[in-house]
């Protein structure tokens, strides 16, 4: 049975056009012959593709950026250095930094927090990330208002994902949340937890 979550009572997000109307839920999974893992496509249940990243496998930031189906590229996903706590951002393509996630630790689990500007009101929000990233799952809580507004279900592997060696999972955004920016926090949650042995989606 779907998962079903609350709408918010305010538009959550960075990118109003990407607002869910209703509970949604996104797929995440490697390109199936990518030589080098370095795309993927990111669709809607219904098989609808909604997204695209790509990485810069030879980078030194590790950057990788995200398209709309359209073309338009919306942000990149870059490390950033000097800080204890990993920390990731959401960049335009001028470089204004939209979104910013930090790790910090956890006795179970992962735990990681993205801070940015609501576009609806202005106002500073900061969601919270935590469960078990590579085992089942974690939730995404409003910190304001201790609400579930995503959930991620790692558990969707098919006999293809196995046999290609690729990783698949669910992301579950409640209604008036940006799906763009749960896709962002997913991606540099990723990117945290697979320092230096590969990411889960290829990197």
């Amino acid at each position: 049975m779907a998962v079903q979550l609350a709408p918010v009572q305010h538009p959550l997000g960075i990118w109003n056009q990407f607002l869910a109307r209703q509970t949604e839920t996104l797929v995440l999974r490697e390109k199936v012959m990518s030589l080098t893992g370095d795309s993927f496509d990111i669709k809607m249940a219904n098989g609808q593709p909604i997204f695209k990243i790509q990485g810069k496998v030879m980078s030194i930031s590790g950057r990788k950026s995200v398209y709309d189906m359209g073309g338009n590229h919306l942000f990149d996903i870059v490390k950033e250095h000097l800080h204890i706590h990993a920390t990731y951002a959401a960049v335009d393509p001028s470089g204004r930094k939209l979104l910013e996630v930090k790790s910090s630790f956890a006795l179970l689990g992962s735990k990681a927090t993205a801070t940015f500007t609501n576009a609806s009101n202005h106002a500073q929000e900061s969601l919270q990330m935590k469960g078990n990233w590579f085992d089942s799952a974690a939730d995404i809580v409003d910190l304001k208002t201790g609400f579930v507004v995503g959930r991620i279900d790692r558990k969707l592997l098919s006999g293809r994902d196995l046999l290609f060696g690729q990783q698949t999972y669910a992301l579950t955004v409640a209604p008036n949340v940006d799906l763009a920016l749960m896709v962002a926090m997913c991606i540099c949650m990723d990117e945290k937890n697979n320092e230096g042995k590969g990411g889960l989606l290829g990197f």
